[in-house]
């Protein structure tokens, strides 16, 4: 399932641990936080968890509404300007009472299932940005 990937978003999503969850609540108010995450690779998913997730706004939120967009991105470099980034669009669901990823993080999850993905600055010879539906 981890087709929806290219290599290059793969091996830079590997290589990133931070990205930014975009979750909407209730009243239709974006929320926006830095979250750990990872791919699944037997699920084709990302999967977020954390410190006391299950008690986060951004937890409700996906219970509420299941739109969601990560973006991990970064600075490769200053000189030339050069920023890499993937944003995953995507519809996601909550888990509890999963297997802990890190030793402080607690057994709930975020769970996104991705329907766009967008990436740009991996490969120096593709410019510009690649977008698709997956």
């Amino acid at each position: 399932m981890s087709m929806s990937f290219t290599e290059a978003e793969l091996d830079y999503l590997k290589g990133q641990t931070l990205g930014r969850l975009a979750t909407v609540a209730p009243d239709g108010v974006p929320q926006n936080n830095p979250v750990a995450f990872r791919h699944n690779p037997v699920t084709g998913t990302i999967d977020i968890q954390g410190r006391a997730l299950g008690d986060t706004r951004k937890f409700r939120n996906v219970q509420v509404n299941e739109n969601v967009s990560l973006v991990v991105d970064d600075i490769a470099s200053f000189s030339p300007w050069r920023v890499r980034a993937v944003e995953i669009r995507g519809r996601a669901e909550t888990i509890t009472g999963v297997e802990k990823h890190m030793e402080h993080f607690s057994g709930e999850m975020i769970r996104i299932r991705p329907t766009r993905i967008l990436s740009w600055g991996l490969d120096p010879g593709r410019p510009g940005i690649y977008a698709r539906d997956v």
